[in-house]
């Protein structure tokens, strides 16, 4: 295939092709110069600025003739041009069947391998790839699947009779490229490849649950209200919006707070993790009013975030942070930094303290705080108790028992009376650290 791509038949032909592109726009401008020149010329003998060699009708049917010209000029050409391309299409085929041929075959030995991938369990019961991921969200394996670290020592250890006491990964070195690793830090398996696996080889032994965040039992605090909106201080371990768990959202506090309103209600989002100050609208007009505000940027919101140790020497007290990011698609909800395919996301920034600093996001992307601090390419230093980018949060120290990130300000226009409304909410940790 690579030969028919770089064959020489199909380069003279796909050289001619654009050769007549480029004659048919050549004659055009030329012609078009031509019919402006006439016209002028036409313009000044009615002016009387040059004699007259032309009677009206002539002058008339002059122009009626050229714009006829220029229609058959661009007919003649891209009569031509499509004779052309038609041969190159003939070329272009042959590559194109066989690249489908390819693909196809590709799929069909890529199916077959995960249909005899066969893992093992400690009840000593077998599953293939296909099976396993049958019931998962993409219905079949990701390229790679089971080639990793820890499928393949269980599967050494089953197939050898051999029963696993423990097992840890950890990541040692630098991270790679847009992804945040800290060096011995211990990590779960990927969700996308790795964790459906895993859910059938560990059946059979005697391990311990995944533990996930405790929901926080408090309820939001009202920091501000009136007949058209809601201002709240989220509190950590609530989700802004109902999830898949029964956990309690601001929502449900909003909906149960103000049974009359109406509308979405939820104008923004915070993290589950994160504390802070949250604005809800109690009507639809407010709602998209709000949201207007939050999507051309007038909104100010600034964080407080305590990070895990100083900044790196090499790091300026206050500055921006421009790295673009995009979700890992195989361990949601991570995200990771991608300069190709990412969105857009800006943060400024500004040290108060040893290990404190503010942060005033310009975009409002997913984890974008927590990614930003983390990245090499940005602050270097994890936010304190972030379980994803950090080291995660215990109940055996008070310093890392939360995420040390809470949305201490929020500035926005009223929408109903023009009022700009500034809030204040300190985080609870000030009196502790």
């Amino acid at each position: 295939m690579t030969l028919l791509e770089q064959s020489p038949d199909l380069f003279k032909e796909r050289s001619l092709l654009q050769l007549m592109r480029q004659e048919k726009e050549n004659a055009l401008a030329e012609w078009k110069r031509q019919t402006v020149a006439a016209k002028q010329r036409r313009d000044a003998m009615r002016s009387g600025t040059i004699p007259t060699s032309m009677t009206e009708q002539q002058m008339l049917h002059e122009s009626q003739w050229m714009k006829a010209e220029t229609k058959r000029l661009r007919q003649q050409h891209d009569l031509a041009i499509a004779q052309q391309q038609e041969k190159v299409n003939v070329l272009e085929k042959e590559i194109v069947d066989l690249k489908k041929t390819r693909r196809q075959k590709s799929d069909a030995l890529q199916k077959w391998l995960f249909d005899h991938f066969i893992m093992l369990n400690a009840k000593g019961e077998e599953r293939t790839l296909t099976d396993i991921f049958a019931t998962t969200t993409t219905h079949v394996p990701p390229s790679g699947a089971g080639e990793c670290c820890a499928p393949k020592l269980l599967q050494y250890a089953y197939s050898h009779h051999l029963k696993p006491r423990c097992i840890a990964e950890f990541w040692w070195g630098k991270p790679p490229m847009g992804e945040i690793r800290q060096h011995q830090h211990f990590y779960p398996a990927c969700r996308g490849k790795c964790l459906p696996i895993l859910n059938h080889m560990l059946q059979g032994l005697d391990v311990e649950n995944a533990t996930s965040p405790t929901p926080s039992t408090t309820l939001p605090e009202i920091i501000f209200e009136d007949e058209w909106l809601l201002v709240v201080c989220k509190p950590p371990g609530m989700l802004s919006v109902p999830g898949k768990t029964p956990a309690s959202s601001v929502y449900d506090f909003a909906r149960h707070h103000c049974p009359e309103a109406e509308g979405p209600l939820i104008v923004h989002r915070l993290d589950m993790d994160t504390s802070g100050l949250m604005v809800i609208a109690k009507t639809k007009a407010v709602h998209q009013q709000l949201q207007a505000q939050f999507n051309k940027r007038t909104v100010e919101k600034t964080y407080i975030a305590v990070l895990e140790k100083s900044l790196p020497a090499n790091i300026p007290p206050r500055g921006s942070i421009q790295l673009p990011l995009r979700p890992d698609t195989m361990d949601r909800p991570r995200q990771m930094v991608d300069t190709v395919h990412g969105k857009r996301a800006i943060t400024l920034y500004e040290a108060i303290g040893e290990n404190t600093i503010l942060l005033h996001p310009l975009t409002g992307r997913t984890h974008q705080l927590r990614v930003h601090c983390a990245h090499p390419q940005g602050l270097a230093t994890p936010i304190k108790g972030d379980p994803l980018y950090g080291t995660a949060p215990t109940t055996s120290t008070l310093a890392a028992d939360r995420l040390y990130l809470h949305a201490g300000t929020l500035a926005f226009i009223h929408p109903v009376t023009g009022e700009r409304l500034s809030f204040e909410k300190k985080p609870e940790w000030t009196n502790t650290l």
